[in-house]
This record gives structure tokens, sequence and C-alpha cells, in this order.
């Protein structure tokens, strides 16, 4: 499976934000994204997400499920946790399967690899910033999809989460995934940089 994008130009509110884009990515393998604050890193996830659209080039995936789009086959995490404070723990994550679709597995299992097990009924609002981050990251177990595009991912991550997370990287990535981050920490797993340039 490889990703790739060719000549991609990203406009937004009538601003280049970088243009003759060219990046890839092929399975297994894990690309950080770096570059200083408004060079385009998030929009470029976004891009390929399908969340924003390209003003030019192509972005590609070959070797995926012929039968889902790009989109359907990414899971797009931004750097804000996109949580009900009002629902449990166990109820947010169980909005996200019913949402995403696809083949599920098992939500408790996905809570106990994030460390959250034991807040399953705990409302969401009660959450520290790195449990809800935690959360954020459940979702990815619950339903399986090829490519992680993941937007400061690390974030609100103790030293302790952050080995966690290592370790689902690299599990992905053992299953034939591939993963674009934007980051300005290190990942904590070997990665390939690309870095976009831009005005701030």
């Amino acid at each position: 499976m490889q990703l790739s994008g060719r000549g991609v130009i990203c406009v937004r509110g009538g601003r280049e934000v970088f243009s003759g884009l060219d990046f890839e990515a092929v399975s297994g393998e894990a690309v950080a994204v770096t570059g200083r604050n408004g060079s385009g890193k998030t929009s470029l996830l976004r891009l390929i997400a399908g969340l924003l659209i390209p003003a030019g080039g192509t972005i590609v995936l070959d070797g995926g499920d012929a039968d889902m789009t790009l989109p359907e086959q990414c899971h797009y995490l931004g750097h804000r946790d996109a949580l009900k404070s009002a629902l449990s723990v166990a109820e947010n994550l169980a909005f996200w399967a019913d949402f995403l679709g696809g083949q599920r597995f098992d939500a408790a299992e996905s809570l106990a690899a994030v460390g959250l097990e034991h807040a399953a009924d705990l409302p969401a609002a009660f959450l520290s910033a790195g449990q809800r981050r935690r959360l954020s990251l459940a979702r990815l177990l619950t339903v399986r999809r090829p490519v992680w595009l993941l937007d400061e991912p690390t974030n609100a991550l103790d030293a302790a989460g952050q080995d966690m997370f290592g370790g689902l990287m690299r599990d992905h990535l053992a299953r034939g995934g591939l993963i674009i981050a934007a980051t300005h920490a290190p990942l904590g797993i070997e990665s390939r940089e690309l870095r976009i340039g831009g005005t701030a």
C-alpha cells in the first residue's frame, strides 16, 4: 500500500499555504510532517482526510480497499480531542464506533490498551487532558483503518502515555498500516521527515 501526493496545492482563505508538494508513505512507514506554525502541516492532513479540497495536484492511495474512498480508509486524529463531555468514556467510544462504521474491535480491550479501563463509566467531563487524549487514541483501535493521520498526537501525554502510544504506533505499522503525523516533537518511533515550508 502506498499513499502519495503529487504537485499538491493548498489554498485557505484565499492564501496559498503551500504548492507543488510531493510526498509518499508506504505500508509499515511513519512520516513526520514538520515545519513552523502556519506552514500547512494540519492542512496537509486535512487534505488527505478529505476535509479540505486540494486547489491542485493529486492525492492517491494505491493498494488499499478498491471499494472504499481514501477518507474511508483514514483515521484523522486532530490536535483537539473530539469528545462529548456529558457521555461516559465507554459511550464516547461507542459513538465513534457507530459514526465511523466498519468492523469493530472490542471496546474494553481498546480502553485497556490506552490505560482507561478503570474509567469506562466516568463522564468524559471529568477526564484530565492526558486521559482525554488517551480516549481519542482508543478509537484508532476500536475501528481499524490502515492510514493514521495524526495532528500533534502526543499532545498532553505524559512520559508513560508517550511510551504507550509509541507501542500502539509500532503495532499499527507492523500490521501493514502507515502513519502521517504533523508534529513539533519526536514521535518516539522511527520515522521519515517531510518538512513543509511556508510563512507563519
